[in-house]
């Protein structure tokens, strides 16, 4: 019973049903469905307050108190709204997804059920270079033959390991022995369910720019559901974290020095912000490169 003696009702957000069982095409044949959810911006006001019900506060009153837990990290409010989602992604990019330890996860199993025929084959656009600053990314598009040959070559392979586990299959070979010939390109699914703050956590390494292109799709497409379910939320998480930009103790320094007019490179170096290696070459990667990054994030907001 809620306060009052009234029956207790679950609440209901329009634009979050309207998702409900939903799928949202990601890559060749991965998808993004949301499955259920519970609570909304209501939910995080309701237990900052330690209340129950609509209170006397305004909508206005409710907007700010989210935004001030948000900007002031005060996280447990945000772990009140819950979101079930059900998740068809290939492999690969499930074993870095899977990573993120702060979710309830169960994936469909290869060793009870027959792997579907389905791999991601990636547009040649997102074929690309092997990134000389970045060890795990990718960087400049390649020649158009490289790109369709790899293309091509993965296409083939897969078939032919496909061709395999279905002949050993039908020796008799188990299914969770056969299954160790196909490769990361075949899809698997998942139900993954998670609260809205992790959910953000998620969302701030994997909107990243560094992140890989693919588990950025995916992440663009739970950022939408999160947004029907808690747009107030989500608003807050895009302005202070998302598109934040954080500040280290050296950094502060050159801030400083470059509001006494210093130019970025003199600020750096007040600051102890290397951007030169030893032998005077300039740095591709380091403190010093990063602020200078940051700086151009500030020079391009809008």
């Amino acid at each position: 019973m809620a306060a009052g003696g009234a029956p207790m009702t679950r609440p209901t957000i329009p634009a979050a049903d309207a998702l409900i069982g939903v799928k949202r095409p990601v890559l060749s044949h991965g998808f993004v469905v949301l499955v259920d959810y519970m609570g909304g911006d209501a939910a995080i006001v309701q237990a900052a307050r330690v209340s129950y019900g609509a209170g006397t506060k305004t909508v206005r009153d409710d907007r700010g108190l989210v935004r001030y837990l948000m900007r002031h990290r005060h996280t447990t409010p945000f772990e009140m709204v819950e979101l079930k989602f059900l998740v068809r992604l290939p492999i690969y990019v499930a074993r870095q997804w899977v990573r993120h330890r702060t979710a309830n996860i169960n994936e469909y199993s290869q060793r009870y059920s027959i792997v579907p025929d389905e791999f991601d084959l990636p547009a040649l656009e997102d074929i690309r270079q092997q990134s000389a600053r970045n060890r795990q990314g990718r960087s400049d598009p390649l020649p158009a033959g490289t790109a369709e040959k790899f293309r091509s070559d993965l296409e083939r392979l897969s078939g032919e390991a496909y061709g395999a586990y279905t002949a050993a299959l039908e020796a008799g070979v188990a299914r969770e022995t056969a299954r160790l010939v196909l490769p990361l390109a075949y899809y698997t699914e998942w139900y993954w369910k998670t609260d809205l703050h992790n959910l953000f956590h998620f969302l701030s390494l994997r909107l990243d720019p560094h992140a890989q292109e693919e588990i950025r799709r995916y992440a663009a497409e739970l950022a939408g559901i999160a947004r029907a379910v808690a747009p107030v939320a989500t608003e807050a998480f895009e302005e202070f974290q998302l598109q934040g930009v954080s500040l280290s103790r050296r950094e502060q320094r050159a801030i400083r020095a470059l509001l006494g007019g210093a130019t970025p490179e003199a600020a750096c170096a007040t600051a102890g912000l290397p951007l030169t290696r030893e032998d005077g070459k300039p740095m591709s990667t380091g403190e010093g490169v990063e602020f200078l990054e940051k700086l151009d994030r500030l020079r391009a907001a809008e």
